[in-house]
């Protein structure tokens, strides 16, 4: 969380300056060095037994290593574009890496993946079958995982903003170049050439690793505050987005009355009732106490789309189910795809019209729209449409609606605790970032 919530700061960093800043670049390329020493450990390669260490830092003797150039300007324009169109080639290959190949089973009419992996995971999966019955590792084999896995790692180096020069399609199998016994990256280009992706690499330490007296800025402390900075930046994203839409559906979504009203959404039957699904009231399986403290008042409201009079009614489902016994009528459950979906229950007309039954908490009969005004009270509820005169064939346009008034205090709850997440995580940032700025400047 702490990589991308960085890696955005980066970004603007990039647009405005043309330089990704040193701290930053520091940390996510920690991260990423992490990163891959537990993938190296684990089912990204099973390379070795020895444990990764909990540390943003390389360590010289550990078997597996990353290294990243830092690139001294980057430019402004690439890097509106780079990370989400320019590697999206790339993306696609990845997927195919590390994710993208699949077996299912079909039970009944859904589908369920049962397991999934990329080629890594296969090669890899392969290795750990060898390893468990000889100990050994193939050379090709070993060869190929590591020049997949470097080509994954380039890609999250230029998709990351690390760099402007666009990752080879190469595998890059191997191809180590050894001097003195000590196994290195290949050299990087000469100026002015863009500095190189970042690559994986087995062996001792690069000849490009920071001597032994120069260690990062990024102490465990900082990296820790930086860390929960970050998480207190997504709560902030996570709390304010919500906020702000309530915030514009409780301005725009109302109607002059105050209802904050849904779509319309088309209904027609050819039988003699439209009857909603039971409405349930009830919190935790007991009934809700105050329903209207949280809805305020409701509105039903239909519009006759035949020019017949029809009739809009609320009441306990339980009277419903006995006015629509043997009646034929259908029930509204959800829209599917924009489609209304029902189900439809044959039966005879009704023993008497709607308006007759006496049965309605709340109700409304004419023609043209009609609507129906109704405080929520705990139970089992049903809303019913039908022609006013009990015959078949209802077609209307429905639409419902609430007050909604704990609805303001909700918004203001969200953006409050938003901006405070905001600055709290601003702050546990900035202090670590501006720390790792001033020791590096007087190690310089």
């Amino acid at each position: 969380m702490a990589f991308v919530v960085m890696s955005v700061v980066a970004f603007f960093g990039i647009l405005f300056t043309g330089r990704y800043p040193r701290s930053i670049f520091e940390l996510n390329v920690g991260v990423l060095r992490w990163t891959w020493r537990v993938a190296y450990y684990a089912y990204g390669a099973l390379g070795t037994d020895r444990y990764p260490p909990f540390t943003l830092h390389d360590v010289p003797d550990y078997p597996a290593h990353l290294e990243v150039d830092y690139p001294e300007h980057l430019s402004r324009g690439l890097v509106l574009v780079k990370w989400w169109l320019l590697a999206i080639p790339h993306y696609i290959v990845v997927g195919l890496l590390v994710g993208g190949a699949g077996y299912a089973v079909r039970a009944g009419s859904d589908q369920h993946v049962v397991w999934g992996s990329g080629l890594i995971g296969i090669l890899v999966l392969v290795a750990g079958v060898l390893l468990l019955f000889t100990g050994r590792y193939p050379q090709r084999l070993f060869d190929l995982v590591l020049g997949l896995n470097r080509w994954v790692l380039r890609v999250a180096g230029y998709a990351s903003l690390m760099t402007d020069q666009y990752p080879p399609f190469s595998l890059d199998q191997g191809g180590h170049e050894s001097q003195g016994g000590t196994t290195i990256l290949p050299p990087p280009p000469p100026p002015p050439a863009p500095p190189a992706p970042p690559a994986a690499y087995t062996g001792p330490a690069a000849a490009s690793t920071p001597p032994p007296g120069r260690q990062s800025a990024w102490t465990t402390g900082r990296v820790v505050s930086l860390v929960i900075g970050s998480v207190l930046i997504a709560a902030s994203a996570a709390l304010g987005l919500p906020g702000a839409a309530l915030a514009v559906a409780d301005v725009g979504a109302r109607d002059s009355s105050g209802f904050m009203m849904s779509g319309s959404y088309p209904l027609a039957t050819s039988t003699y009732a439209l009857s909603s699904t039971r409405l349930a009231l009830h919190m935790g399986g007991q009934p809700m106490f105050t329903p209207h403290a949280v809805l305020g008042d409701t509105k039903m409201r239909a519009t006759s789309q035949n020019g017949k009079e029809i009739f809009v009614g609320i009441a306990p489902a339980w009277q419903v189910r006995a006015y629509l016994d043997g009646v034929g009528h259908s029930t509204f459950s959800r829209m599917m795809g924009g489609e209304p979906f029902m189900n439809d229950h044959r039966g005879t007309p009704p023993r008497m019209p709607p308006g007759e039954a006496g049965i309605w908490t709340a109700q409304s009969s004419g023609t043209g729209t009609q609507d129906v005004i109704w405080r929520p009270k705990s139970g089992d509820w049903t809303v019913v449409v039908m022609n006013a005169d009990g015959s078949p064939g209802v077609s209307v346009d429905a639409t419902a609606g609430a007050e909604v008034p704990a609805l303001s205090w909700v918004v203001a709850t969200l953006l409050i605790l938003a901006g405070v997440s905001l600055l709290a995580g601003i702050v546990l940032i900035v202090v670590p970032l501006r720390a790792v700025s001033r020791q590096r400047q007087q190690s310089v």
